[in-house]
């Protein structure tokens, strides 16, 4: 049994140490990322904790082992000790470009904007050609809202690299941010002529173009259906697309795709229900699919008005005050319920004084 699982653990270091030798020989290319482990399960993942451990232990100083420990960690989403082990790397060899983007990526992920900045510039000093990591620091000038300096590292990479995608992208969010759609759309085009698998671009020009009432959103949005069908994000969208432009049974239809997708999607069944009670006047339906999300979110304050507005075309005058009284016990200040109350006390609905105190 233990002979057993001596061989196991020292077959395990030796995969290890292939890993890490790997990186050390095939990784410090500043565009070749670096090998993220598959972990299976905790067993799998403590087995090669410990293996990397011992290999730790017998040549500390080098380099690669942290690097790859902190892959490990990663791969299990602990990104405290991630970072530690990155940052224990980079001291032992601060000369290493794919290991301070990485490093600034790490950062990011944790919200530490001003040292993810540092360690991009760090990477560009170091290979002053390396699109990605000027491209990171326009990501960074974007979120931080300067606007010049961002459209600077793109304009920059750009230069050296003509075909990034990622550049046209975020010049389409600075142009966007600025207020440029002209020229926000062209960029987005750009970027998706460079990578037509570029789901996020398709749902950015989809949205600026539904913007416009432009037909050509729901082919964008179409087209980032081609990429990833099972978007909710993408069908609502659509979705929205055909109900702003009248178009409601396509609308309904994209709806029905996301409760497919996701039975518990409230907002499917709310948007079914609005375009029910609005657009076709189906009250019936409509007080059912509003019903619906209710079931789902309780606390759907939209689908109780709505299913009231539905309760009072449907003559239901009790119940649509009940569910005006619903959403203000919920939230005072919804002057559409308040209005509705009143509305319904002038047709001779008895609001009881506890409840009607409550409204006002």
């Amino acid at each position: 049994m233990n002979v057993s699982h001596q061989t196991h653990a020292g077959l395990l270091a030796m995969a290890v140490f292939v890993l890490v030798s790997f990186c050390v020989a095939g990784c410090s290319g500043p565009d070749q990322p670096a090998p993220v482990p598959v972990v299976k399960d905790e067993n799998a993942f403590q087995h090669a904790l410990d293996s990397i451990n011992a290999l730790i232990v017998e040549s500390p100083k080098q380099a690669a082992l942290y690097d790859y420990r902190s892959q490990l960690y990663l791969a299990v989403d602990s990104l405290p000790a991630a970072t530690l082990d990155l940052e224990r790397a980079l001291r032992l060899d601060s000369t290493n470009v794919n290991r301070q983007l990485r490093m600034g990526d790490l950062y990011y992920r944790r919200e530490a904007v001003a040292k993810a900045k540092l360690r991009f510039e760090a990477a560009a000093k170091l290979d002053p050609k390396n699109t990605q990591a000027k491209l990171k620091m326009a990501e960074i000038d974007l979120l931080l809202r300067n606007y010049r300096e961002s459209m600077d590292q793109v304009n920059e990479a750009l230069r050296i690299d003509q075909h990034a995608a990622h550049g046209y992208y975020l010049k389409g969010w600075i142009h966007m941010e600025t207020g440029d759609t002209a020229l926000a759309l062209s960029s987005f085009a750009t970027a998706v002529e460079q990578d037509p698998q570029d789901y996020p671009v398709y749902i950015m020009l989809g949205k600026l173009s539904a913007a416009k009432h432009d037909p050509l959103a729901a082919q964008y949005y179409r087209t980032a259906l081609t990429i990833r069908p099972r978007s909710v994000e993408a069908w609502y969208n659509l979705g929205m697309y055909h109900q702003e432009n009248g178009q409601d049974s396509l609308a309904l239809d994209c709806y029905h795709h996301i409760m497919e997708i996701d039975s518990t999607n409230a907002l499917a069944w709310y948007n079914t229900g609005y375009v029910q009670l609005v657009h076709q006047q189906e009250w019936q339906t409509a007080k059912t699919s509003f019903s619906k999300a209710i079931a789902l979110e309780p606390g759907y304050l939209d689908a109780w008005y709505n299913r009231g507005i539905a309760m009072e075309k449907l003559d239901q005058l009790d119940s649509a005050a009940a569910n005006y009284q619903m959403v203000l016990s919920m939230r005072e200040d919804y002057p559409m319920a308040s209005a509705a109350l009143d509305r319904l006390e002038s047709k001779g609905v008895r609001i009881k004084m506890r409840e009607r105190a409550k409204v006002k």
